[in-house]
């Protein structure tokens, strides 16, 4: 099978499979064991991952838009050279995570906890990432463009080289984060004061 439309995958146990260049529209892996999962060249279109575990899965230039991840397991789950564009992240923990030159491009990703992530180069343009916990983070490079930050933790994360909105200076929590000297001047310029 190279391509799926409205299949239903819930409670479906497939560990540690390997599947490459294969498409799925509007499938429901709910519950679904896909442990050790690795993809390569996939798509996975409004698919829904409620309760499914990706543990120990790794993802090579696979599409995932606008899906939905709730509840979903992502424990040492690696996305290299993905998109996650449009897709909701529920009521799940990613500290193990690695992304790597990944597009999460409008991704809803409100109170996920990102903590301690290598995150470098990460698209973020329009998300949603209120509340987010990014404190530890390497965000160098990330672009924030238009992205919701409220309330947002960056406590010891750095944020060199990062495009941040005015809207991000205000409204997220950047005490101890490493910024740079640009970013610094954007900052105060954003709270209104004066620099010479």
């Amino acid at each position: 099978m190279t391509s799926a439309v409205d299949e239903d995958f819930q409670d479906a146990v497939l560990p540690d499979q390997e599947w490459v260049g294969r498409t799925f529209e509007r499938c429901d892996f709910s519950d679904a064991d896909l442990s050790g999962l690795s993809t390569r060249n996939c798509a996975f279109t409004d698919c829904v991952f409620t309760g499914t575990d990706l543990n120990g899965s790794q993802h090579f230039a696979t599409a995932f838009r606008s899906c939905t991840f709730e509840r979903t397991v992502f424990g040492k789950t690696g996305f290299n050279g993905c998109t996650l564009l449009g897709s909701s992240f529920v009521d799940v923990r990613m500290r193990s995570v690695r992304i790597t030159d990944t597009d999460l491009t409008l991704v809803g990703m409100g109170k996920v906890n990102l903590r301690d992530l290598n995150l470098r180069g990460t698209r973020f343009r329009e998300a949603n990432l209120t509340e987010c916990d990014f404190r530890g983070c390497d965000l160098r490079e990330c672009d924030f463009a238009g992205a919701r930050l409220r309330q947002a933790r960056f406590a010891e994360a750095d944020l060199r080289d990062a495009r941040l909105d005015a809207d991000a200076l205000v409204q997220a929590n950047l005490r101890g984060a490493r910024v740079d000297t640009a970013q610094a001047l954007s900052f105060a310029a954003a709270h209104g004061l004066h620099v010479d």
